[in-house]
């Protein structure tokens, strides 16, 4: 490993039966990294967080309350296999960057050390289980727009909000765009989007993420992010807020708390990443976390430059 390197860590969405199953079966890093997930968090997801990784049920797996840190370990084993095979068990690769979709990002602030594996495994299920229960109770939901600049998400936004809340919540490539907020207001943004000759497809989510319906999520996020142990990252981790990276431990705690309730601004993060870190000066490799490849799957569509390596499972190291 000769160059630095960009990691990056998929969200909520990535999860599938079966993820992590293969690094923990090969690596006995990854596998430490699912044991110590299984005792820390006991029964508290009803099963065991491995086991509703590799044999789910789906229908289990998928909730928010689950998902949330199942990809989160599961990244990181990946990333514990990695640094092993790569030769780097003591952690001290060259790292560049890390930046993480949503959930994503508290991955990359412990890849980034300033999280302890620990202290992010307590944030994650934290955050997932307060969406869940503000999902439940305000009935949200959803859309993805096809082929709609940011202007055109927002047209969208004003004609078909009403007196309700409907605002853009995902960034996630030029001509992808997510809009959010209460069920109403996503079916009426699918009907104008048609109406503009756009493509509007409903998401299958619990609720409206990334909006206003999430505030009493970030209530309960903040009080114990304001508690958690956090540091400066030994390299920049890019704030979904922002698209740039985190000034500061205090922006850490900050951008967290807003995140659930601002726009995720995963292709401007990309293409800042891109510009940044491949060049004469610097030429970084992007890498992928498990689960999935839906990140490279979307900087090909950001940065047709950049060439993002995925690591869903080992024998792609």
């Amino acid at each position: 490993m000769s160059n630095p390197v960009v990691i990056l860590c998929p969200g909520q969405g990535a999860q599938v039966v079966g993820m992590g199953k293969a690094w923990h079966d090969e690596s006995p890093e990854a596998r430490a990294v699912f044991q110590a997930a299984d005792r820390q968090l006991g029964s508290r997801l009803g099963s065991p967080l491995s086991e509703l990784c590799f044999s789910g049920p789906a229908d289990r797996l998928n909730k928010t309350d689950v998902s949330q840190p199942a990809i989160f370990v599961a990244s990181i084993a990946c990333w514990k296999g990695l640094l092993a095979k790569w030769q780097f068990g003591n952690g001290e690769i060259p790292i560049a960057a890390a930046a993480g979709l949503s959930l994503g990002e508290y991955s990359a602030l412990v890849v980034a050390g300033a999280v302890s594996f620990e202290e992010g495994l307590e944030l994650v299920t934290l955050r997932g289980r307060a969406m869940q229960d503000a999902a439940e109770a305000s009935p949200g939901g959803m859309v993805a727009l096809i082929g709609a600049d940011e202007a055109q998400a927002l047209a969208v936004c004003d004609k078909a909000r009403g007196g309700d809340i409907l605002v853009c919540a995902n960034f996630n490539a030029p001509g992808q765009i997510v809009l959010s907020g209460h069920k109403v207001a996503c079916d009426r943004a699918a009907t104008v989007a048609g109406d503009m000759g756009l493509r509007a497809t409903p998401l299958v989510v619990a609720g409206a993420f990334h909006s206003p319906l999430m505030q009493p999520a970030a209530d309960r996020l903040s009080q114990a992010l304001a508690k958690a142990a956090i540091r400066v990252p030994r390299a920049p981790v890019i704030s979904n807020v922002t698209a740039r990276a985190h000034e500061s431990e205090a922006s850490i705690r900050t951008r967290l708390v807003d995140q659930l309730t601002s726009p995720v601004r995963w292709s401007q993060s990309c293409q800042w990443l891109g510009s940044t870190m491949v060049g004469a000066n610097v030429k970084a490799e992007f890498h992928e976390l498990a689960p999935g490849k839906t990140l490279a799957g979307l900087m090909r569509r950001i940065d047709k430059n950049v060439k993002v390596i995925t690591h869903d499972e080992p024998d792609q190291a």
